[in-house]
């Protein structure tokens, strides 16, 4: 599909995860049927047993198969395998409104970002939006800001717009839904240009059953966010855990030098040994997380090459884009 935005002609690609929504993809497509009729969809099925596959093929759209379960697998084939200018990433539930998508396109192109992020606005009922999902969400989320200075609000949510230099330099590593938080963290690392907007979020329609798992996939995200933070901040990992270390070497080694101080002895030397240990381990934590922090500097100037490696569109004199 090419979309104008003044001087802007840019190919957009449609790509939808889906696993077992056969009750809900075909609304999907219908809706982007309306909102952009001429787009070309892709429908990403992951092993379906309850026909998506046939239901999206009957609606027009063209369904690649994925083996690999798991939708940061999915992800990965979409972005390897799809060649455009601007991509639409929406889950294939039916919960997103794709109605103003083509004004977040050309909020996309019109500011030169490499993503935007629909942030989920609710009815504010439980069948729409589970409370634990909620939460966990907003507590993600923080944690994310927090640790990679961020300024998201919905860093879970499902719906996306990216530019071909976002996909294109995206290392995806993640197998199922901590790939949005690869996705965001990627963003922020990058420090790439990015926007989110408000985007009504709706209950499954009858018959869809939601493949979300509160705790299980909350604990998996959890431990994606630890890794991001141990490979993308190194220096403030180990660094955290020297000091950790270090405190608790001067608390053991306190008593024993106020008893050096008094009596000339050190009567309780395997204590000694220990904060020796805890010190010598504490020195140990700054090296490594220095020496990983060189390492990662070099793969995200690595990263941010493969980035600029990537055409993208061009400033004219009058500072418009071309293509």
């Amino acid at each position: 599909m090419n979309i104008q935005n003044n001087s802007v002609q840019a190919t957009v690609a449609v790509v939808l995860p889906c696993f077992n929504e056969a009750a809900a993809i075909g609304a999907v497509l219908e809706e982007f049927a309306q909102a952009l009729p001429e787009a070309r969809v892709y429908v990403f099925d992951n092993n379906s047993t309850d026909g998506t596959a046939a239901v999206a093929r009957a609606a027009g759209a063209c369904v690649v198969h994925v083996a690999r379960k798991g939708k940061g697998n999915v992800v990965r084939r979409m972005f390897a395998d799809i060649e455009a200018d601007v991509y639409v990433m929406v889950d294939g539930d039916a919960t997103y409104d794709v109605s103003n998508i083509r004004q977040h396109i050309n909020l996309l192109l019109a500011q030169r970002l490499d993503m935007v992020v629909g942030c989920r606005q609710d009815d504010g009922h439980d069948a729409t939006y589970r409370r634990g999902h909620r939460w966990g969400n907003a507590a993600l989320t923080g944690f994310v800001s927090w640790l990679f200075t961020g300024r998201f609000n919905d860093m879970l949510s499902g719906y996306r717009v990216f530019s071909r230099r976002y996909v294109k330099s995206f290392p995806a590593m993640a197998r199922e839904f901590e790939i949005e938080t690869e996705l965001t963290v990627h963003a922020l690392e990058l420090r790439m240009p990015t926007a989110e907007v408000d985007i009504h979020y709706r209950a499954r329609p009858e018959g869809s059953v939601s493949k979300l798992s509160t705790y299980r996939d909350g604990w998996r995200i959890l431990k994606t966010i630890s890794k991001l933070f141990i490979s993308e901040r190194p220096l403030a990992f180990f660094s955290i855990i020297s000091l950790l270390l270090a405190l608790c070497s001067v608390a053991f080694s306190i008593p024993l030098l106020l008893t050096f101080i008094e009596t000339g002895l050190v009567p309780r030397f395997p204590t000694a040994i220990l904060s020796l240990g805890l010190m010598l381990s504490a020195m140990l934590s700054l090296v490594c997380g220095t020496v990983l922090h060189t390492v990662t500097i070099g793969r995200q100037e690595a990263k941010h090459l493969a980035y600029l490696a990537t055409p993208a569109f061009e400033l004219g004199k009058d500072g418009s884009n071309v293509p």
